[in-house]
C-alpha cells in the first residue's frame, strides 16, 4: 500500500472510531458526519444538530494530506490524535500541525511543512 492510501486509511479509521466512541443516546440530536474528499485528500468530522436550544454546527477534526504528509488543520478536542497516528506507524516527520503558525512549527517536534 502506498503512503497516501495508508494515510487515508489511518485518518478514516480514526474518524470512524471517534464517531463510534462519541455517539450516545443521551446526545442523539447531534449527528457526526465524516466528510472525505479522496480526490483532494481532505478529511473532516463535522458535528451537526441540536443540544438543548443551541444549534451545533462545526468541525471536530480536519486533516489534509499534502506532499505525503498528514496536515492536522483542526482538532477541537483534548484527544492526542498525533499519538494515535504514530501508534499506527505514521512518523513524526510526516505530521504537520497546520493550526500552528509556520514560525512555531519548528518547536513542535513534528514536521515544519
Amino acid at each position: 500500500m502506498d503512503k497516501i492510501a495508508l494515510y487515508q486509511r489511518i485518518i478514516l479509521d480514526f474518524l470512524e472510531k471517534y464517531v463510534k466512541e462519541t455517539t450516545s443516546p443521551v446526545n442523539s440530536e447531534v449527528e457526526y458526519h465524516i466528510l472525505a474528499d479522496k480526490n483532494n485528500l481532505s478529511f473532516q468530522l463535522l458535528a451537526l444538530g441540536w443540544h438543548d436550544k443551541h444549534h451545533i454546527f462545526g468541525p471536530i477534526f480536519h486533516f489534509d494530506i499534502k506532499n505525503n504528509k498528514i496536515w492536522m488543520q483542526c482538532n477541537n478536542t483534548e484527544r492526542e490524535v498525533v499519538d494515535e497516528f504514530m501508534a499506527q506507524g505514521v512518523q513524526s516527520q510526516d505530521i504537520v500541525l497546520g493550526f500552528l503558525p509556520p514560525y512555531a512549527r519548528e518547536y513542535s517536534g513534528f514536521a515544519v511543512a
